[in-house]
């Protein structure tokens, strides 16, 4: 059992994660808006902070020590939003392989935000056939980049175009995994009165591991003032093919609330 403390009450399931998405204060990109952005700045802030206690564990790597405040990374550099050659539409699904002749793919995501103090994370939901992590690891985020079955593995520092990575072999991936979400939260947003509507140019691209060729992109187009996590998109499997499928809806839940939501036990 893991000790949560919850930062916001009521419950909630996955029948009304959509209610949650109705107010967008920003409006969508259009292709001329992505030409206008600023070149980026070559900067990338430490994911070296303490882990939540929500979902920090007895790991060597995650450190005890209370973060102070005046410890927060600065704000994160403008970044220009590199080409997103095959983009799809909220809500669309693809297919990206067969299983078992898919061996890997890398996952790439990138924002920018419009508030000094949000800081945001990528982190990766192994699900069942339930929707559900088959234990309380699996899940990868800063303070724990790796899945147990060594399937998926997150880059914080990102790549020259994008902010984070996360690779997925195939090949490694645990039988009883039917899906991996992919959520990008605000760190501290209840702290610090953080939302989404503080976020723009937040994307998502799926890559070849080798070549770095694009197969899809998904823009993300509502921005949402109720909103602390977005997912962004998920890779799943149906009918024996692994699909992709543009998301771009959000939930009030930081990263505690999210491990309750897919099924971290708590206490």
């Amino acid at each position: 059992m893991i000790q949560i403390p919850m930062r916001i009450s009521g419950n909630f399931n996955r029948n009304n994660i959509t209610s949650l998405n109705h107010v967008k204060l920003q409006d969508a990109l259009s292709r001329q808006d992505l030409a206008s952005i600023n070149s980026p700045a070559p900067d990338r802030r430490s994911k070296s902070r303490q882990a939540p206690a929500a979902c920090r564990r007895e790991h060597p790597s995650y450190p005890q020590e209370p973060e102070s405040p005046l410890s927060r990374p600065a704000a994160m550099a403008h970044r220009q939003i590199p080409a997103l050659r095959n983009l799809i539409q909220k809500g669309q699904k693809v297919n990206i392989g067969i299983a078992g002749q898919l061996p890997g793919i890398r996952i790439a995501m990138g924002w920018n935000t419009n508030h000094p103090q949000c800081d945001i994370d990528l982190s990766a939901y192994l699900l069942d056939s339930n929707s559900r992590v088959p234990a309380d690891d699996w899940f990868v985020f800063y303070g724990q980049t790796n899945s147990p079955d060594g399937s998926v593995t997150l880059n914080t520092n990102g790549s020259a175009e994008d902010r984070e990575l996360a690779d997925i072999d195939f090949t490694k991936l645990d039988p009883s995994i039917s899906k991996i979400v992919f959520v990008l939260t605000i760190n501290e947003a209840f702290t610090y009165n953080l939302n989404f509507s503080m976020v723009r140019d937040a994307y998502i691209r799926l890559l070849e591991p080798g070549s770095g060729r694009e197969l899809y992109s998904f823009l993300l187009t509502d921005y949402y003032a109720n909103v602390v996590s977005m997912m962004l998109g998920e890779i799943y499997l149906y009918n024996n093919t692994w699909k992709f499928n543009a998301i771009g809806n959000g939930v009030a839940r930081d990263l505690a609330g999210l491990c309750e939501l897919y099924g971290v036990q708590t206490a």
